[in-house]
């Protein structure tokens, strides 16, 4: 075989290991390209939270933490490539997984597309409700507080001078909001359904007690955070009004709670001593204010307890307590419960 047949072959070989390597190349970065820009839409949604200030590169880590796009690191560039960065909106977002980058595009430039259902369960403080809501919503504690204190909401309930406390009055239920609900819409809501759920209840019973109906409140608030269930709700109120009636302590352990810097799951004779005007345990009466927002049913024994004379009650195990109109009954018992294994 001649040197020109061997210079042939060796460029024929050449050019085929040539096409070879660029049909594998084509193949490779075809697949590359469908897998970073026409991924398998899953069937999967998630919930997406994009926070105020949240920058091109915070939304994008979000994003493909949650599997929504392939990359963050081509989703930072086809937003920059095409002037994206400014126009996406804050909020809670319904995305499925392996979304094309034009159409999470498309999404978070409409603006959210997500309602959130924010649980407030009974006995929760105006701390612990924005807790819950800085949870669900991503809106901080903070400016929850500030919404809540600010004085304006329409509760003639609320004494004059006591209106930015909302303490008692962020009514407890499952709420659908908007996405871009504000801190002040909620606290709006919340305390619409207060004046929504009570609109009904005879006040008058409050005044035929020699109370008003925001102090009425504050006994409902006491019922909710002492009481478990419902049908021992009217007796802690009776026991509540009698000491009243009696000139006594009432010695109400969640008062002293509230007082606290945190909740405590046992008491001590020290924390009895808590220098506060909630502590009910050094000052006789009711507490300046709700230490809750209690839930209908302890509005409701509130406003009706029951007909007995009870003064002390303890609590026994499995949320049930014992009431007794004598001391030494009481102690007696005491002994016999803290005496249990």
């Amino acid at each position: 075989m001649g040197t020109g047949s061997k210079d042939w072959i060796r460029i024929h070989r050449t050019k085929l290991v040539t096409i070879a390597c660029l049909v594998v190349l084509v193949v490779l970065l075809t697949g590359l390209f469908f897998h970073f820009f026409y991924p398998a839409r899953g069937m999967e949604q998630v919930q997406v939270v994009i926070e105020e200030g949240d920058s091109t590169s915070v939304i994008a880590e979000k994003l493909h933490q949650n599997k929504v796009i392939t990359s963050a690191l081509i989703f930072r560039f086809l937003a920059w490539l095409q002037g994206r960065q400014e126009k996406f909106k804050a909020g809670c977002y319904a995305l499925n997984t392996g979304m094309h980058y034009g159409e999470v595009f498309s999404v978070l430039e409409s603006g959210p597309n997500l309602q959130v259902k924010l649980t407030i369960p009974e006995g929760l403080t105006v701390r612990e409700t924005a807790e819950r809501v800085s949870r669900t919503t991503g809106i901080s504690v903070e400016e929850f507080g500030e919404a809540a204190s600010r004085g304006d909401y329409d509760l003639p309930i609320i004494p004059e001078g006591a209106r930015d406390n909302l303490e008692g009055f962020l009514f407890p239920k499952t709420y659908n909001l908007s996405s871009m609900a504000s801190a002040g819409d909620i606290v709006s809501m919340l305390v619409a359904q207060f004046k929504a759920e009570t609109a009904d209840l005879d006040w008058s019973q409050a005044e035929r007690r020699g109370i008003s109906p925001y102090q009425a409140v504050i006994i409902a608030s006491l019922i909710e955070r002492e009481a478990v269930l419902d049908e021992e709700r009217p007796l802690v109120a009776a026991v509540i009004y009698n000491r009243l009636k009696a000139d006594m302590y009432l010695q109400i352990d969640a008062t002293v709670q509230y007082a606290l810097p945190q909740w405590k799951e046992v008491l001590t004779y020290e924390d009895l001593k808590t220098p506060s005007p909630y502590n009910t345990y050094l000052h006789k009466g009711l507490p300046p204010a709700p230490i809750c927002s209690p839930g209908l049913a302890s509005i409701e024994a509130a406003l009706a307890p029951a007909e007995v004379d009870y003064l002390y009650y303890l609590a026994t195990g499995n949320g049930k307590h014992f009431f007794t109109s004598d001391y030494h009954e009481f102690l007696r018992v005491k002994q016999e419960v803290q005496g249990q294994p």
